[in-house]
């Protein structure tokens, strides 16, 4: 399970359980929300031990430090031993911005509808 050497880095980010799948690791790092020491890189980018590893979930940055390869994906606990991680906490919900949801099938926003968007996200205050 754990290798010595180098390893591709979707492999690496399946093995320690960042993303679910190895193709959803390889279509992270085609789409640019995976980065290796600070560089955008490719599926097939070898990854060592000491690297810095970015990846990008659903909006929020995830920061990894390379301890140990894994080529093939185990449990938990032996992908805990692999990676140090070092992403900062989230922030609290209160601080996210509110986005207002409308009704699906509700049609366009009317004008009064547009102003209580605006006046919600603080961009009117001629109320």
């Amino acid at each position: 399970m754990v290798s010595e050497g180098s390893v591709r880095v979707d492999s690496w980010l399946w093995a320690v359980r960042v993303y679910k799948t190895r193709s959803a690791a390889t279509a992270a790092c085609r789409a640019g929300h995976v980065r290796l020491n600070g560089e955008r890189v490719k599926a097939a980018q070898n990854v060592r031990v000491g690297d810095e590893v970015r990846a990008r979930i659903s909006g929020f940055d995830r920061i990894l430090t390379v301890r140990a390869l894994a080529v093939k994906r185990g449990s938990a606990a032996v992908a805990a031993t692999c990676v140090t991680d070092l992403t900062p906490p989230p922030p609290p919900r209160e601080s996210v911005a509110f986005v207002p949801v409308r009704d699906r099938g509700t049609g366009r926003p009317t004008k009064r509808d547009r102003r209580e968007i605006e006046r919600l996200r603080g961009v009117r205050d001629d109320y």
